[in-house]
């Protein structure tokens, strides 16, 4: 089920969605605006993982942070 709803977004960002519809990377500025949500609820959602990891487990040490920046080109 979809809900239209109104927001006020920067220009910049606009601009941005409306390059994505013109390029052919979104079918339209809604579908834009839709999956720049569901990654956002995605990453909260990891965040909150990641966070819950470290209250169990502590943060990662030194070697294992050095080694996801490796991985991830950082």
């Amino acid at each position: 089920m979809k809900r239209k709803i109104a927001v006020s977004v920067p220009e910049e960002l606009v601009a941005g969605a409306e390059a994505a519809v013109a390029s052919g990377r979104a079918s339209s500025v809604s579908a834009y605006v839709s999956e720049a949500l569901g990654d956002k609820a995605r990453n909260d959602r990891l965040v909150e993982v990641l966070d819950q990891m470290d209250r169990e487990l502590g943060p990662p040490g030194k070697r294992a942070e050095a080694w996801a920046r490796r991985v991830l080109g950082l």
